[in-house]
C-alpha cells in the first residue's frame, strides 16, 4: 500500500514572511513556491526541483519543501537526493504521516526492504492497512515468526481475508510448519463452524498431508452443517469413489457439473473422471448422460468433446458424431474437433456430406492439407476422379514433414487414376506411398 496523499499547503503560511535574516522575502518567497509547483503540475521536473531549491534557500525549515523537492528528485530518478530530501522532510516533521508514507514508497521502490521496514513500524499507528504491510514485508525477508504473529494479530481484529491467508501460507510453506497450519484451520472451523472457506480450506490441507479419513470428516461435516454447500462436492465426489460408494458419488458429480460457483475447468475434470468411472462401470452410463444434460450453456462445450471422446473409445461412432457437432455449433472455429467430424463422416461412409462440408471448411481454411485429403476422398468415392486428382495435387503442396499424410495423398491419387483406368499413374503413385511407408 502506497498511498498518493494530497499534501495540504496551509501548513505553509504564505501570509507570513519567513523568519531568517534574509530581510523581506515574502513576495519572492510566494513566487518562487507557486511557480515550483506550477512546474510539477506540468511534469517539468527540473524546473521544479530549481524552484525547491530557491524555496529552502529562502527558508529550510519548512518540511513541505523538502517533501516536494524529495517527490521531485524521485522523478528525476536522482534517487540518492530524493531519499535525503524525504529524510529531511520527516526529520522535520515525524509525526506527518504523508511524509512517512512517500518515505516508504520510495524505499520498497528501490527494493530497500529494511529501510522500508523501519518506516512502516512507524506509520502503523495511522492505520492498520500498514500492520498488513509490514506483515508482507516480513515474509519477504524471511522474518516468517513476525511475519505470523502479526497475521495472527490482524486475523484476531479484523476476521481473516485471502491476501493475509497467502501470506500465511508461504511462511507456513518455508517454515515446514503444517501442523500449526493444521491447527490454525482447526480452530477457525471451531470458532465460525458456518463458514464454508474455512471447512474447504482444512478439507485441502488434510488432503494435501495425505490425510484422506480427516479431509472425509470434515467434508461430511461442512455438508452436515451447510447442506447446500456446493464446493464440497469437488472433495466429496473423490471420497466416495474412493469407499465404492457410487450412488453417493455419482449424486456429488451431478451437483458439481450443474453448480453455479464451481469454474469450467473443475466442472470438465469431474465430468472427465465420471466418463473413466462409466467406462468401468457400463451399468452408469444413464446418469452420466443425465449429469452432462445438466450442464450449463457456459461449461458445454468440453462437457460435448468429453462425451465425444467417450463414445469414440467405445467406437461407437454415431454417437461420438452427435457430440462433436454439437460442440462445434458452440465454437464454429475449432478445427480440431471440425477434422474429428469430417474423419468419423468419412468412417461411416457418408461421402456427399463431407464433400459439401469440406469444400465449405477449404474456404476458411485453405492452406489444412487435411481437409484437400478428406475432400479427396470423397470424391473418389463419389466416382468423380478428375476432381479428386485436382484436390489431391493442391493438397499436396501445404504439406510439411509429414510422410505418413504425403503417403495417404498418394494412395488417393492412385486410386483417382484407377478410376480413369490410367494404370501407369495409378501404379507410380502407389509405387510413392509403397517407398514412404517403408
Amino acid at each position: 500500500m502506497v498511498l498518493l496523499p494530497q499534501i495540504n499547503y496551509a501548513q505553509v503560511d504564505l501570509n507570513k514572511r519567513p523568519d531568517d535574516d534574509l530581510g523581506n522575502n515574502e513576495d519572492a518567497f510566494q513566487e518562487l513556491f507557486y511557480e515550483a509547483l506550477k512546474q510539477k503540475s506540468i511534469e517539468n521536473f527540473d524546473r521544479a526541483a530549481e524552484g525547491f531549491q530557491k524555496c529552502i534557500a529562502l527558508n529550510q525549515s519548512i518540511p513541505v519543501l523538502h517533501f516536494e523537492l524529495g517527490k521531485s528528485y524521485y522523478k528525476l530518478k536522482n534517487y540518492n537526493a530524493a531519499e535525503e530530501s524525504l529524510k529531511k522532510a520527516v526529520d522535520l516533521e515525524p509525526d506527518n504521516e504523508w511524509f512517512l508514507d512517500e518515505l516508504y514508497g520510495f524505499y520498497a521502490g528501490q527494493n530497500d526492504l529494511d529501510n522500508a521496514i523501519k518506516t512502516v513500524k512507524q506509520l502503523v499507528s495511522y492505520h492498520p492497512d500498514y500492520k498488513e504491510d509490514l506483515a508482507s514485508l516480513y515474509v519477504k525477508t524471511k522474518r516468517y515468526d513476525e511475519a505470523l504473529l502479526l497475521l495472527d494479530e490482524l486475523d484476531t481484529e479484523f476476521g481473516v481475508s485471502i491476501d493475509r491467508d497467502r501470506m500465511r501460507n508461504i511462511a507456513y510453506e518455508a517454515t515446514g510448519r503444517k501442523k500449526d497450519q493444521i491447527e490454525n484451520l482447526e480452530s477457525r472451523v471451531e470458532n465460525n463452524p458456518n463458514k464454508e472457506s474455512n471447512y474447504l480450506a482444512l478439507i485441502f490441507r488434510y488432503s494435501e498431508n495425505n490425510n484422506k479419513e480427516k479431509a472425509f470428516e470434515t467434508a461430511k461435516e461442512l455438508l452436515e452443517n451447510n447442506p447446500k454447500s456446493q464446493l464440497v462436492h469437488l472433495a466429496l465426489y473423490k471420497f466416495y469413489l474412493d469407499e465404492n460408494n457410487a450412488d453417493k458419488a455419482i449424486e456429488s458429480m451431478k451437483v458439481v457439473v450443474q453448480s453455479t460457483q464451481i469454474k469450467p475447468e473443475a466442472k470438465v475434470k469431474v465430468l472427465s473422471d465420471f466418463v473413466n468411472f462409466v467406462k468401468q462401470n457400463p451399468q452408469y452410463e444413464a446418469d452420466l448422460l443425465e449429469a452432462t444434460a445438466l450442464v450449463t450453456e457456459e461449461d458445454n462445450e468440453k462437457s460435448l468433446l468429453e462425451m465425444g471422446q467417450y463414445y469414440l473409445s467405445k467406437n461407437n461412432k454415431t454417437k461420438a458424431l452427435e457430440y462433436f457437432e454439437k460442440a462445434l455449433e458452440q465454437d464454429s472455429n475449432n478445427f480440431a474437433v471440425l477434422k474429428n467430424i469430417l474423419l468419423l463422416k468419412i468412417d461411416l461412409q457418408d461421402f456427399k456430406v463431407v464433400e459439401a462440408e469440406s469444400s465449405i471448411a477449404l474456404e476458411k481454411y485453405p492452406s489444412q492439407p487435411l481437409l484437400y485429403l478428406v475432400n479427396g476422398v470423397a470424391l473418389n468415392n463419389l466416382n468423380q476422379p478428375k476432381e479428386a486428382i485436382e484436390a489431391l495435387e493442391i493438397g499436396l503442396d501445404y504439406i510439411i514433414d509429414d510422410a505418413r499424410m504425403e503417403a495417404d495423398f498418394y494412395n488417393q491419387l492412385s486410386k483417382a487414376y484407377t478410376l480413369l483406368n490410367n494404370t501407369a499413374k495409378a501404379q507410380t503413385f502407389s509405387d510413392k506411398a509403397q517407398k514412404l511407408k517403408n
